[in-house]
C-alpha cells in the first residue's frame, strides 16, 4: 500500500519525558513482497506496512523528536525458542528482548532505555505448571515484569481476522485461573487484551484476584468492524460503564491507546493522506477522557502500541495527539500519564 506523504508535524512539548509502556518488536518476512495476495483483513494490511520492526526501527521512532526516555516491551509471539518444549518456547522472546535492552543500556545509542521492562507470554491454562515457565522468564531477564495472555474472541471471525481462534470465556476458565494464581507470589503483573464485549470477564477476574496488578490494554478495544460496523457509538455507554466498574477495583490500571488499530474502525485508519494529530485527538477524545476520569492519571498511561498503530499515524503524530488530549492537565498529571504511571507499574529503572 502506498500512501500520500505529508510533512512531519512539529513536535508539541518536546521536553516532556515519555515512557512508552507498550510496543512490539518483530520480523515477519512472510509479510514482505510484491507478489502477496491482497490482505484478507485490515490487521493484515497494517503488518505489511511494517513487516520488520526491530531495534533500529524502534530507536528511529524513539529519537524522532519526542523525548522518549524508555519503553516497555509487550509480547507478540516474536523469536520463540524453536527447539524448546512448547510451554517454554515463549521464553525465547524474553531472551531476545533482553538482548535489545542490553544494546540500548550500553549507551552507544544515546540515553534512551529501550525495553527497560519486559512483558512476556505464558500459557496460563497450564495451571500450576505455569509457575515453572514464569520462573524461566525471570531467569532469562532481570527486566521481566509480567505476562500477557490475550483473551480477545468474538463469534464473528471477521472482527479479529487472522487473530481469531481463541476460545470464548478464557478469563473465567478454572485451569487458566490456576495459572493466573501463580503471578502475584512472584510479584508479576498481568496485561489483558480482550474486546469491549468481553469486559465482564475481566471484571470478574480482577475481583477474584485483588492482589494481582492487572493492566487493561487499549482501553478495552472498542469495536467498529465486522458485526459491530456502525455500532461503536451505540456501544459507548456500555463500554464506559464497564470501564467505570474496572476503575473501582484498585488492582486495575489502564493503557490509553490502541485506538489507531483496525478494530475500532475510526475514519483515520489507513486514511490517505494519513490523519493529523488534531483529527486523531477528535476521534479518540471520548474514550481517552472517560478512562482518565474513571481511573485517574495515576492509573492511566498513554501507549504507542507500535508498530500496530502505524495503521493510522506515525510515531511523532501519535504522541502529538496524546499531548493535545492532555493539554488541559496539570504538570503533575502529565507526568503521570506520559511516564510516571508506567514507571511505577512496570518498575522501570532509568539508571
Amino acid at each position: 500500500m502506498t500512501r500520500i506523504l505529508t510533512p512531519p508535524e512539529p513536535i508539541l512539548e518536546p521536553d516532556l519525558p515519555i515512557i512508552d509502556p507498550h510496543h512490539h518488536l518483530w520480523d515477519r518476512p512472510g509479510a514482505r513482497g510484491a507478489e502477496l495476495p491482497p490482505p484478507s483483513h485490515p490487521f493484515e494490511a497494517v503488518i505489511r506496512l511494517s513487516p520488520r520492526y526491530l531495534f533500529d526501527e524502534l530507536l528511529a521512532d524513539m529519537t524522532s523528536g519526542h523525548r522518549v526516555v524508555a519503553t516497555v516491551y509487550m509480547e507478540c509471539g516474536a523469536m520463540y525458542r524453536r527447539s524448546a518444549e512448547p510451554a517454554f518456547r515463549p521464553v525465547g522472546e524474553t531472551e531476545f528482548v533482553n538482548g535489545v535492552a542490553a544494546m540500548s543500556a550500553s549507551g552507544i545509542y544515546g540515553d534512551v532505555r529501550a525495553c527497560a521492562a519486559i512483558v512476556g507470554h505464558v500459557d496460563l491454562t497450564l495451571g500450576e505448571a505455569a509457575r515453572d515457565v514464569l520462573e524461566a522468564h525471570l531467569a532469562a531477564s532481570p527486566r521481566f515484569r509480567g505476562i500477557r495472555h490475550a483473551a480477545s474472541s468474538d463469534a464473528d471471525p471477521a472482527v479479529l481476522g487472522p487473530l481469531a481462534g481463541r476460545p470464548p470465556g478464557l478469563y473465567r476458565d478454572a485451569r487458566f485461573r490456576e495459572g493466573f494464581a501463580q503471578l502475584a507470589p512472584l510479584g508479576l503483573s498481568f496485561d489483558a487484551w480482550l474486546l469491549e464485549p468481553q469486559l465482564d470477564d475481566l471484571i470478574d477476574l480482577a475481583r477474584a484476584f485483588p492482589g494481582t496488578q492487572i493492566i487493561v490494554d487499549h482501553v478495552g478495544t472498542p469495536l467498529g468492524l465486522g458485526a459491530y460496523t456502525g455500532r461503536r457509538e451505540e456501544r459507548f455507554a456500555t463500554w464506559r460503564e464497564n470501564i467505570g466498574t474496572l476503575a473501582a477495583l484498585p488492582n486495575v490500571a489502564c493503557k490509553v491507546g490502541g485506538l489507531a488499530m483496525a478494530f475500532p474502525a475510526f475514519a483515520s485508519f489507513l486514511s490517505d493522506p494519513p490523519a493529523s494529530s488534531e483529527q486523531l485527538a477528535r476521534e479518540w477524545r471520548p474514550y481517552v477522557e472517560a478512562c482518565i476520569e474513571a481511573f485517574g492519571t495515576d492509573r492511566c498511561m498513554f501507549e504507542s502500541n507500535f508498530p500496530v498503530d502505524l495503521g493510522a499515524c506515525d510515531y511523532r503524530t501519535l504522541w502529538n495527539a496524546f499531548k493535545r488530549l492532555a493539554s488541559g492537565a496539570s504538570a503533575t498529571e502529565k507526568t503521570a500519564l506520559f511516564s510516571g504511571t508506567a514507571q511505577s507499574i512496570y518498575r522501570v529503572d532509568l539508571a
